[in-house]
């Protein structure tokens, strides 16, 4: 179960314009801000409705207790003024497989980065903390998955070394 997020060891801390930028584990009090960063563009704002928080707080408290899951938020503590608050998130997801010899992939979810910040390398960093994390973990591979109607993100992708290799597919339930 996750603490106060004060109480939370930083995975990765970088100087952004306006103050300090630091990357730590979700914790449940996190939800509404990752919820305003995940509604934040045209397809999350149809999805997402955190007028009733209980199914949140119900795939929140199953990912926080599963160590295969870890949801991660980014927070900005600005150099003068008021404390900390939430402006980045994700989920990484680490996966046993049968295919390539067994292997081990990590699923990379829901990047989400605050408008004010983007372009200051906080997607990156995040993205490059979760291949860190997931080669720790012995994972193959990480794939992920972006609407094909979102191009800055397939660009963003691409930038960091991920290829186009799969053509997916969903059905709603």
């Amino acid at each position: 179960m996750t603490t106060n997020s004060a109480d939370q060891a930083a995975l990765l801390t970088f100087g952004v314009d306006g103050g300090t930028f630091r990357l730590r584990p979700a914790a449940r009090a996190d939800l509404p801000a990752i919820l305003r960063l995940l509604a934040d563009d045209q397809l999350g704002s149809s999805r997402e409705d955190a007028a009733d928080l209980a199914p949140y707080q119900t795939a929140f408290d199953a990912i926080d207790a599963d160590p295969a899951h870890l949801l991660l938020v980014g927070e900005l503590t600005p150099e003068r003024g008021a404390g900390p608050r939430v402006v980045a998130t994700f989920q990484l997801s680490f996966l046993p497989g049968l295919s390539r010899r067994g292997s081990w992939r990590a699923q990379l979810e829901a990047v989400r980065v605050a408008g004010e910040l983007r372009g200051q390398g906080v997607g990156a960093a995040m993205v490059q903390w979760a291949l860190g994390e997931s080669r720790r973990r012995g994972c193959s591979l990480v794939q992920l998955t972006t609407d094909k109607s979102r191009t800055a993100a397939h660009r963003f992708y691409e930038r960091l070394g991920f290829a186009t290799s799969h053509e997916g597919m969903k059905l709603l339930l």
